[in-house]
């Protein structure tokens, strides 16, 4: 299992943090999802060795209407 920290600005609530674990959960190979509006971060989980693609988690992150960064 490979995990990836996020920060991500624009969280203030619990709807927050759902919406992110929504949008970033329909990601193929995505098994794990840790966020938090109050520290800001973000913790995508993959099954394999291979990390999350950056590319598609920071988009679901704005998907969601939020801005995503790898720590």
């Amino acid at each position: 299992m490979s995990t990836t920290e996020y920060q991500v600005t624009g969280m203030s609530c619990g709807h927050c943090e759902i919406s992110i674990r929504r949008e970033v959960g329909q990601i193929p190979g995505v098994e794990g999802i840790e966020v938090s509006a109050a520290t800001g971060r973000l913790l995508v989980s993959t099954g394999s060795e291979a990390p999350a693609d950056d590319d598609a988690v920071i988009a679901a992150v704005d998907e969601a209407g939020y801005v995503a960064a790898r720590v």
